[in-house]
């Protein structure tokens, strides 16, 4: 039932295409009174791409060939502890038993997997994501796929319990769009789980952060990925924690879109969870 309803949603809600000036930064759609500018997560990182276009392709393509490494490679990132710090995360962010669950940059579906746990079989998941090839590594029965974007979800309003955002913040188009969708689609008082790694404040922390992100762990990928773009991705990654936009901007933006509670938990100096809650 749940797969017939978002999928008429979606037809419904394809998002419009969004211009980018020459810089490669995000135009709005519109020029309406009271329409705020994009808010895109990082600036634009020209060795990957030059524009919002490019940068979905590239996007699209670098996940969909890295897909069946993906999860090997980060067990030896996470040092075997992300199905607990995941779950863990999940219960203080408020997910219980019985929840109607979103899962947005479901991805091979590590965050889904420590949701299912929780919300046992009274409750239910669905998971998105813009790349079918990372979704095709998600073996997890009874949930529900659907292909798409944070900015706009395929999802009926008022139609999920809690969302979660698993490590995709930095790959968003526009924060402040995906969070007006988290916000339309929870009922009230539905809540949303973000997590994302954060560059640490300290100078000698993120030193040892970025030898790790941008050298160990490529390193390891060559070693035991089989796909040649594995190396290249995690790279990507430290380039976009150290680009991304300060945990205070992430808190603001969820204030914007509506939520209230809002908050950021911070395990070992990296790991951020940003939760709120919508108004009831």
């Amino acid at each position: 039932m749940w797969t017939a309803q978002f999928r008429r949603v979606a037809e419904a809600k394809k998002p419009p295409r969004e211009p980018c000036d020459n810089r490669g930064m995000t135009i709005p759609a519109t020029s309406a009174p009271g329409d705020r500018a994009a808010l895109p997560p990082h600036p634009v990182l020209r060795e990957y791409y030059g524009n919002e276009e490019e940068q979905r392709a590239f996007l699209r393509r670098i996940f969909d060939d890295t897909a069946p490494d993906y999860n090997r490679i980060e067990r030896v990132l996470a040092l075997g502890s992300g199905p607990w710090y995941r779950r863990q995360a999940l219960r203080r962010a408020g997910l219980r038993g019985g929840d109607r669950v979103a899962d947005v940059g479901i991805g091979t579906g590590l965050v889904a997997r420590e949701a299912l746990k929780i919300v046992g079989p009274g409750g239910s998941l669905i998971g998105i994501d813009p790349s079918p090839g990372m979704m095709a590594e998600v073996q997890l029965p009874g949930v529900h796929l659907l292909q798409g974007r944070a900015e706009g979800l395929p999802l009926a309003d008022g139609s999920v319990d809690f969302i979660s955002m698993g490590y995709a913040l930095r790959h968003l188009a526009d924060v402040g769009s995906a969070f007006s969708e988290f916000a339309r689609v929870l009922r009230p008082g539905g809540r949303v789980l973000v997590l994302e790694i954060s560059r640490p404040r300290s100078r000698w922390a993120s030193a040892l952060l970025k030898a790790y992100m941008h050298s160990v762990i490529p390193a390891a990928a060559l070693l035991l990925g089989r796909q040649r773009a594995s190396a290249q991705l995690w790279r990507y990654y430290w380039e976009t924690i150290d680009a991304c936009i300060a945990p205070e901007a992430v808190l603001a933006a969820l204030r914007a879109a509506g939520f209230d509670s809002v908050a950021r938990h911070v395990e070992l100096g990296i790991f951020s969870e940003y939760t709120a809650v919508k108004a009831a």
